[in-house]
């Protein structure tokens, strides 16, 4: 299989700072991938190169075989279904969510005087029955509440059918049931052979969903490990991306992460106390 996203040596500097430092990273057809980092880490600017809205400092970004500097953008990017709380809030609250759906097809956020035919208002009400979210498609996008703003985003993205789907920190401002039900509905967006590649952007390991097969790690731009999931989520990998020393556990199709001092207060506890620890 060829590569859907390909760089080599990419760097982006802000004056004197790098926020991405000679990262190298490829992504093949059937992948799902999870970026994970603290703040500043450049997370925010991988979307915006993968998705093709920036381009490098130096180095070569490929988008499905095309090198971003020799290539119309403006063709490139619906192929490249992004959910971020950026273009969210470009969104109009006003907006029914029917329409949020369908104005993707035209890459705007608000409808105007476009046309639309049946097959566009057909394929944005089975994208959002498949998000469990039809229900809502005569609704305002203000009036949602934030699950299902962005299980409404997520619908948009696929609108185009595009290649790569990018959810950028899908998981943010959810309470543990909204977030709980977005990973489920992910979890089964990985699991369909006919979705897109995903790349999914996020700092905690609880929100990745079951049937990702790879993560990169990244901490000040740049890479701490890029490989499969089981080789890159270590305890040893993932403190040095978060500078903490953490233990890493895997439940079933589930991750988990704290903090090691944690661990060792608890049994401490538990060995003061004359009771069982819990497994962790």
């Amino acid at each position: 299989m060829g590569d859907v996203l390909q760089f080599d040596d990419v760097t982006v500097r802000r004056g004197e700072k790098a926020i991405l430092d000679e990262v190298s990273w490829s992504v093949e057809e059937g992948d799902r991938w999870v970026v994970l980092g603290p703040n500043g880490a450049g997370k925010t600017t991988m979307v915006q190169l993968a998705s093709a809205r920036m381009h490098p400092t130096s180095g070569t970004v490929e988008i499905l075989g095309e090198r971003l500097g020799s290539v119309d953008v403006f063709e490139l990017r619906p192929l490249v279904g992004l959910a971020s709380a950026a273009l969210a809030d470009r969104i109009p609250g006003g907006e029914t969510v029917l329409d949020v759906v369908l104005t993707a097809s035209y890459g705007v956020t608000g409808r105007w005087r476009e046309a639309y035919e049946d097959l566009d208002t057909g394929r944005a009400r089975d994208l959002l029955a498949a998000f469990d979210v039809s229900a809502l498609a005569d609704r305002y996008f203000g009036s949602l509440s934030e699950g299902e703003r962005k299980r409404v985003q997520i619908a948009r993205a696929l609108m185009t059918d595009p290649e790569i789907l990018i959810l950028d920190e899908p998981g943010a401002g959810l309470d543990l049931g909204g977030r709980e039900e977005l990973v489920g509905a992910l979890g089964e967006l990985a699991g369909d052979l006919a979705s897109p590649v995903l790349v999914l952007i996020t700092h905690h390991v609880e929100e990745i969903p079951p049937g990702f097969t790879d993560a990169m790690l990244l901490r000040e731009g740049r890479v701490v490990s890029a490989a499969p999931i089981e080789q890159a989520l270590t305890a040893e990998n993932l403190s040095t991306t978060f500078g903490l020393e953490l233990d890493v556990q895997r439940y079933g199709h589930r991750w988990s992460a704290r903090a090691a001092s944690d661990i060792t207060a608890e049994a401490r506890y538990a060995h003061d106390s004359g009771i069982s620890a819990r497994p962790f």
